[in-house]
C-alpha cells in the first residue's frame, strides 16, 4: 500500500478507480431509484471503500483526488448544478465530508484505545481548560508529525467541550460526534482545528 518514498500515492491510485467505479454505478442507476435507495449504494460502494485505512492515509497530498471524486458524486446524487453549494450538499444528505470522516474514524480510534493516552490531569496538578486534554508528546520528525497518533491527538483536543465530556459513554460519544460533523462539514483538517470548540 505504501510505495518506497513513504507515500500513500499507489493506494489512492487504486481507491481512486474502485471509486470511479461506484461512480459510474450512481450515475448510471440515478434516474431509476429513489434517493434512500442510492444513500444505501453510496454507503455499500463509496464509502466502505473511501473509508478503507483512511486514518493513516487522509494527511497524503494525494487525497485532494478522492476529496474532488466524493464531491462529484454527491452532486450526482442530488441532480446538483456544479456552480450549488457542496458543503450544504454534504448537510442535506448528512453525508461526512472526507476530512470530517477522517477526524471521526481518528476521534474513535483514540476514545477506543484511551488507555494507552495521558490526559494533562495525569501529569501536571495545576487545574487549567486543558487538564482533561491528552498530553501531546513532542517530536520534531515531520513523519510522526503528520501520523495518526500525533494528528489523533491534536483532533481529539480540539473537541468541543460537550462532546469531549460524553467520551466516557461511546454511543453518546458517537451519535453526538456524527451530528456535530455533519453539521459542519469541514473540507479541510486546519479549518476544524481553528473552529471555535466552546
Amino acid at each position: 500500500m505504501i510505495d518506497n518514498t513513504l507515500s500513500w500515492k499507489d493506494h489512492i491510485d487504486k481507491i481512486v478507480l474502485r471509486l470511479s467505479q461506484a461512480w459510474y454505478i450512481i450515475r448510471v442507476v440515478k434516474l431509476f431509484l429513489l434517493q434512500k435507495v442510492l444513500q444505501m449504494i453510496y454507503y455499500a460502494y463509496f464509502n466502505l471503500v473511501m473509508t478503507y485505512v483512511l486514518l493513516f492515509w487522509e494527511n497524503s497530498s494525494h487525497s485532494i483526488k478522492i476529496f474532488k471524486l466524493h464531491k462529484k458524486i454527491i452532486r450526482i446524487m442530488m441532480g446538483a448544478r456544479i456552480k450549488d453549494s457542496y458543503r450544504a450538499i454534504f448537510k442535506i444528505l448528512g453525508i461526512l465530508t472526507l476530512t470530517a470522516q477522517h477526524i471521526y474514524s481518528t476521534t474513535m480510534f483514540i476514545v477506543n484505545n484511551r488507555q494507552y493516552f495521558t490526559e494533562n490531569s495525569k501529569l501536571y496538578d495545576i487545574k487549567t481548560r486543558k487538564n482533561k486534554n491528552l498530553f501531546q508528546p513532542q517530536s520534531n520528525l515531520s513523519l510522526y508529525q503528520r501520523g495518526p497518533l500525533h494528528t489523533g491527538i491534536k483532533i481529539y483536543n480540539n473537541l468541543p467541550v460537550p462532546i469531549n465530556l460524553l467520551s466516557g459513554n461511546i454511543n453518546q460519544f458517537k451519535i453526538a460526534l456524527k451530528e456535530f460533523l455533519q453539521l459542519h462539514p469541514f473540507y479541510a483538517l486546519a479549518e476544524y482545528l481553528n473552529y471555535n470548540r466552546d
